[in-house]
């Protein structure tokens, strides 16, 4: 696999040290604004059977929604993820590209839901659903 990028993706501008530890990750602008996030699987992305650990894989959904929920509003919302369900259906390899699109379906006042699914080529790999919650909303 070529360790190249594809065309239309630059590295993820706004980092957080975890995010930073976990990447390099990187995202595309696509129709309507919908941002994809992409990563090129590194050594440091590997468990000890030569697969993407699958927590790599739910942090890539996680920060994927996370971060197309937050920026699909203007200004962008403070968010926390309240739950995130994942299901794991293949598998990844060092050097393997991998994109993940999310699919926003309902941004509320207090909460918002969405899926995100991991694609290694035209395989799906990972399935994620998540629910993140305003940071900023009012407790009951």
């Amino acid at each position: 696999m070529s360790g190249e990028i594809p065309a239309g993706f630059g590295e993820l501008p706004r980092l957080s040290p975890y995010i930073a530890a976990m990447g390099p990750f990187y995202a595309k602008e696509t129709a309507g604004g919908v941002r994809t996030l992409g990563l090129r699987v590194l050594e440091k992305h590997i468990n000890t059977r030569g697969f993407v650990h699958g927590g790599v894989l739910c942090s890539l959904a996680d920060i994927a929604i996370g971060y197309q929920i937050a920026f699909g509003q203007s200004p962008p919302l403070p968010l926390v993820t309240a739950n995130l369900s994942v299901d794991f259906a293949g598998s990844a390899r060092l050097g393997e590209w991998l994109e993940c699109r999310v699919d926003v379906q309902r941004v509320g006042g207090r909460l918002a839901f969405a899926n995100a699914y991991v694609w290694k080529g035209k395989e799906r790999i990972v399935r994620a659903s998540a629910i993140f919650a305003r940071a900023d909303a009012p407790k009951d």
